[in-house]
């Protein structure tokens, strides 16, 4: 079952190459969200998580150049909280590969917690900058 449905009603931006990104990167957690939870192999857990947080990273770095490119005005603290999430993920990713965390249940909460907001309040915000 999925963790996270994307909706043009929820999730929607307007902006074209966000939208298209996010729709992978609900895609790519959800499917690591089934082979943590579903007992698949912690190696094809752990090849997830790490294509999951690739994704996120250029994503991330994409919006960031885009964000500049029309000097939106939220920039840094968008940025920054991008940033807070990228280090959460790679201090998971360390400690998973080194046999110290698992992906849970509770992270993947955590994860869609911060989209349920990051991307309503944080992404939609962008819209018209980037449109303009």
């Amino acid at each position: 079952m999925a963790l996270i449905t994307w909706t043009a009603e929820q999730f929607g931006t307007n902006v074209g190459f966000a939208d298209e990104e996010h729709q992978i990167l609900f895609d790519k957690l959800n499917k690591l969200y089934d082979l943590a939870t579903g007992g698949a192999d912690r190696s094809a857990v752990g090849a997830q998580l790490d294509d999951l947080i690739s994704y996120v990273v250029g994503h991330f770095a994409h919006e960031e150049r885009e964000m500049l490119a029309k000097d939106f005005s939220n920039y840094t603290a968008h940025k920054a909280e991008h940033e807070a999430l990228i280090g959460i993920c790679a201090g998971l990713q360390t400690k998973f590969h080194a046999g110290e965390a698992e992906v849970t249940e509770e992270v993947g909460q955590m994860v869609k917690g911060w989209l349920d907001n990051h991307i309503p309040v944080f992404d939609k915000a962008y819209a018209d900058a980037l449109n303009s």
